[in-house]
């Protein structure tokens, strides 16, 4: 391991360690904040943490945690727009699809979905609240992020360059790698992953899904930028 390794995880060590001292407080404002803010904390904990999932992607590929042009700072602001829409769609499915099985005939599922016990019940909805997000959100979030991937890398890593006008048909038509973001990232991961990944996310007290939620986010931004790498 290099010398940037260690920094990396002494770094990550000092951030985590306050969450392990209850004299510390902090865990229990980390979660009257995200109680309170939601949407505020969704932001900095993906801007941080997915685009730490994406540097820790760029060193398994090239041995660097970034380099001229990646753009760490456009892809953290990218990722806290997405953390933002995330708890949207988590708040959205997590409301809409028990009263959606109820309409189909399923009556306790909201009541099996908010009791504390784990059930059977209390999974399968969990499962189905998991399968619709990410069938009918994911897709669509993951790639809108690989076009504002492929706008950051084209205009330099700039904040400047990330706020230019995105070429979206030409993005579209000869940039993204359908190849790969249909074989792999939609076909592979997210059944294969993100399904059971949320059914856990769903299932576990509201406290640990806050957690559960960011730490998924490293996943998620590893998993798209060796994607990325792959598609190359």
């Amino acid at each position: 391991m290099k010398k940037q390794d260690w920094i990396l995880i002494l770094c990550v060590v000092a951030v985590l360690t306050p969450f392990f001292i209850p004299a510390t407080g902090f865990f229990d404002w980390f979660n009257n904040a995200t109680a309170n803010h939601p949407y505020i904390m969704a932001f900095f904990k993906f801007a941080i943490l997915a685009t730490l999932g994406e540097c820790l992607a760029l060193r398994i590929r090239k041995g660097v945690y970034n380099e001229p042009g990646f753009g760490i700072v456009p892809r953290m602001m990218v990722w806290g727009f997405l953390g933002m829409c995330i708890a949207m769609a988590m708040v959205i499915f997590k409301t809409g699809v028990p009263a959606f099985l109820g309409s189909l005939g399923w009556k306790e599922a909201a009541a099996l979905f908010a009791a504390p016990q784990l059930t059977w019940g209390k999974l399968g909805v969990a499962f189905a609240v998991s399968v619709l997000m990410n069938s009918i959100f994911a897709p669509v979030m993951m790639t809108f992020h690989k076009c504002t991937d492929i706008h950051i890398l084209d205009n330099g890593g700039t904040v400047r360059g990330l706020l230019r006008p995105m070429k979206m048909r030409e993005i579209f038509a000869t940039k993204v790698n359908w190849d790969v973001q249909w074989n792999f990232v939609i076909k592979k991961t997210i059944p294969l992953f993100w399904f059971p990944a949320h059914t856990i996310t769903f299932i576990l007290p509201a406290t640990f899904q806050v957690l559960f939620a960011a730490l998924l986010g490293v996943a998620l931004g590893l998993i798209l930028a060796l994607a990325a790498g792959k598609g190359k």
